[in-house]
């Protein structure tokens, strides 16, 4: 893939058209900084959060739609309930290959922390030396389903519907595709905390106060299974999405967290 800033991609995996966008400097330049989105995000949901990274860090940043979101392809549906679990065992390792990764680290949202987490814990892949989970699921909780029931009525009874659809092609297939899912009976068994027994990079965890999809359990998760290093930073007056509600906190951390791993 040629690395053009700022400039809308696609790439093509396995026959799916993905859209994609880099900032910064090239795999070959310095390592890279790969963006894994929310349940509802896209490449466009990550606004200005992609290039204050690259000029905080000095790194390369890649974000992409994944199946389903933004202006990729739609996804069938519906999803089947290891979904994330597919997307980072059957998907992630060749998107970092088309880009042509050197060495750098992960960022994931919400599903996307989570994606994020089982990458290393089911794919051997040297180059990835670091994470950063931000909102990150490993189980379910009973408030955070109860979150996603609201996400549900607003988006059938509301204006989410309208609003999501600046964003998404197929905004029923996004939406429903996460909200189908997560809403399943069989999901409130869903559970990957053993992939953080398999993570052997350093990993920052960050988490806000408020957020309405998760509680600091999550966090204590990693806290008590990681054999890895481990930082976390708990923010005040943010709910799920710290990259926006507390935006110069988060890319202060994910920051001083490369210099780290630089130093490592």
């Amino acid at each position: 893939m040629q690395w053009d800033q700022q400039v809308p991609k696609r790439l093509v995996i396995d026959g799916v058209s993905l859209e994609a966008q880099c900032w910064g400097p090239a795999p070959e330049l310095a390592d890279t900084i790969v963006l894994l989105h929310e349940g509802l995000g896209c490449v466009a949901l990550w606004r200005d959060f992609p290039a204050r990274l690259a000029e905080a860090t000095g790194r390369g940043v890649f974000a992409y739609s994944r199946r389903g979101y933004g202006q990729s392809d739609s996804v069938p549906l519906p999803r089947p309930l290891d979904y994330m679990t597919r997307e980072a065992v059957d998907v992630l390792p060749k998107v970092i290959d088309a880009i042509g990764l050197k060495r750098g680290i992960l960022v994931g949202h919400s599903d996307g922390a989570s994606i994020a987490a089982l990458y290393p814990g089911h794919v051997e892949d040297h180059r990835i030396n670091g994470l950063v989970l931000m909102a990150p699921h490993f189980f379910t909780e009973p408030a955070g389903l109860a979150a996603i029931t609201d996400a549900k009525r607003a988006f059938d009874e509301g204006d989410l519907r309208q609003r999501l659809a600046k964003y998404h092609a197929d905004v029923d297939g996004a939406f429903k595709g996460w909200n189908g899912a997560w809403l399943d009976p069989g999901f409130k068994r869903w559970n990957i905390e053993d992939t953080l027994d398999y993570i052997r990079v350093p990993v920052l965890g960050i988490q806000g106060q408020a957020d309405q999809y998760g509680t600091v359990a999550q966090l204590k998760a990693m806290e008590s299974r990681l054999y890895s290093p481990y930082d976390e930073l708990v923010l005040d007056q943010c709910r799920h999405s710290p990259h926006v509600d507390q935006v110069d906190r988060t890319v202060a951390a994910i920051a001083e967290f490369c210099q780290r791993l630089d130093r490592l």
